[in-house]
């Protein structure tokens, strides 16, 4: 079970602006049914995981974060013609973790599609607009396909704690 945390989490610090691995000093991830209810289930885990790490003051932004990246791995996950490992690979998973200063949201997906944000009029506009909000209230996101074992992708954003709280 420990691989595959370290497996989500190498190629995201690879990702990710530098920030020194061995400074994160907590993790916590949960895996979700391929059903739009589990966005609720994705912010109330969040919610008990910002509480326990003492950042309750950021919820409201990263509720808002971790339900349009949820929102869009599901809508990845749910398609009946989307490859289903067995029930102890979850098509979607979400990670919380905290450095000193940081805390990332990342989202696995069995999609190999890069998430685009674009203003668009078809019908992917909705899904667009849903990244243009994650880009909004998170200081960086980005994503990247999963190696290994694992497939589709990981789409993650960025929060800078303290200092400058919106």
């Amino acid at each position: 079970m420990g691989t595959n945390g370290s497996t989500m989490l190498e190629p995201l610090r690879q990702g990710l602006p530098p920030i020194d691995p061995a400074a994160v000093s907590s993790s916590a991830s949960c895996a979700l049914p391929p059903r739009y209810e589990a966005v609720r289930g994705a912010r109330q885990f969040t919610q008990s995981t910002l509480a326990r790490w003492e950042l309750g003051e950021c919820f409201d932004d990263v509720a808002l974060v971790v339900s349009e990246l949820v929102t869009n791995a599901l809508r990845h996950a749910l398609p009946a013609d989307t490859p289903r490992g067995g029930e102890q690979d979850p098509p979607v998973r979400l990670h919380l973790m905290h450095w000193t200063s940081r805390l990332v949201c990342a989202v696995r997906d069995p999609s190999h599609e890069s998430p685009e944000a674009r203003e668009t009029d078809d019908c992917s506009a909705e899904s667009g607009r849903g990244l243009f909000l994650v880009d909004s209230f998170s200081d960086s996101w980005g994503w990247h396909p999963l190696a290994g074992t694992l497939s589709g992708k990981v789409v993650w954003a960025l929060f800078r704690l303290g200092g400058e709280q919106r």
